[in-house]
């Protein structure tokens, strides 16, 4: 007589809930990189976006954002909680097996340098732009997951949001940045998402202003005023990032489709802005009610 085989463990719903950012995060990320070449024609791209055309290319490739999303993952899939030498390598092994996902100046310095002295984490990241340490919007593209994972507490959303962040971004605004977007995740895991939520936990620092006017900023305000008020990654800082990608998952806390496009009205660093917002509104909704289509084109996740 053959035994039944045993049902699957079902997985924590912390693991659910990170898993499930990620996935929104890998979309919005793939799903803003097709906007760029339209740039260069900004009325058309505003056009198609407006009109809600999808984007014609048959594969949506994620990029530096979801990449490193996924080395915090494998972090927290390991440990439990970020342990910064361990996120060093993966982010440095990450890096050397595909360095053209996009990563940004102060990252193409920095990660070949720990893949070999990965222990020196804390002296190259604090020696990035002149010993300033970098204020980009890095740390913040890849922290949702973790605030889905740590939802339960948004004080332990807070330091590990922290230290997933000073790894790469030595800078206080760069640390702020992933913190406010941590906690906009975990909120959202809660159906809590509000912008002066996300501000009340975030650091003194011009991430945490930007969040304040985002806070007054009426949800019927076009996106691309938002943006031209708030900042849209032009200047891939994280208080001209975070504000703005924020406002939008507030504006649509229950809808990923909507929340991108609103998004992707912004501009700016387009797949930055929207992988925030879509790791945001994931870790509530999953990618449940995105197009088929989309989905089929989005590069997979491992």
């Amino acid at each position: 007589m053959n035994e039944p085989t045993p049902a699957a463990t079902p997985a924590p719903a912390h693991r659910i809930a990170a898993r499930r950012s990620l996935e929104g995060l890998a979309l919005g990320d793939a799903f803003g990189e097709r906007w760029f070449p339209l740039f260069r024609d900004p009325q058309q791209a505003y056009e198609e976006i407006r009109a809600r055309r999808t984007p014609e290319e048959p594969l949506w490739h994620w990029t530096d954002d979801t990449a490193m999303a996924l080395g915090v993952q494998r972090v927290l899939d390991q440990y439990g909680e970020i342990r910064q030498p361990a996120l060093a390598r993966v982010f440095a092994l990450g890096y050397a097996a595909d360095p053209a996902r996009g990563y940004g100046y102060g990252m193409h310095e920095l990660l070949p340098r720990l893949l070999e002295e990965p222990d020196r984490w804390v002296e190259l990241a604090s020696g990035l732009f002149d010993g300033e340490g970098s204020l980009g919007n890095g740390a913040a593209m890849r922290a949702a997951p973790l605030g889905a994972w740590f939802r339960d507490s948004l004080l332990r959303v807070v330091e590990q949001a922290m230290l997933s962040a000073q790894v790469t971004h030595a800078h206080p605004e760069g640390v702020a940045g992933a913190i406010a977007v941590a906690v906009a995740a975990a909120l959202s895991t809660r159906g809590e998402l509000s912008i002066d939520a996300v501000a009340d936990a975030t650091p003194d620092s011009a991430v945490r202003e930007g969040l304040l006017r985002a806070a007054r900023l009426a949800f019927d305000t076009e996106p691309w005023k938002g943006a031209d008020l708030l900042g849209n990654g032009a200047r891939v800082r994280a208080d001209d990032t975070v504000p703005f990608a924020v406002w939008c998952a507030a504006r649509h806390p229950d809808d990923l489709t909507a929340a991108l496009w609103t998004t992707a009205e912004g501009f700016g660093d387009v797949d930055t802005t929207c992988a925030i917002t879509g790791g945001i509104v994931g870790a509530r909704t999953g990618v449940e009610g995105v197009p088929e289509e989309w989905l089929r084109r989005r590069e997979p996740l491992p």
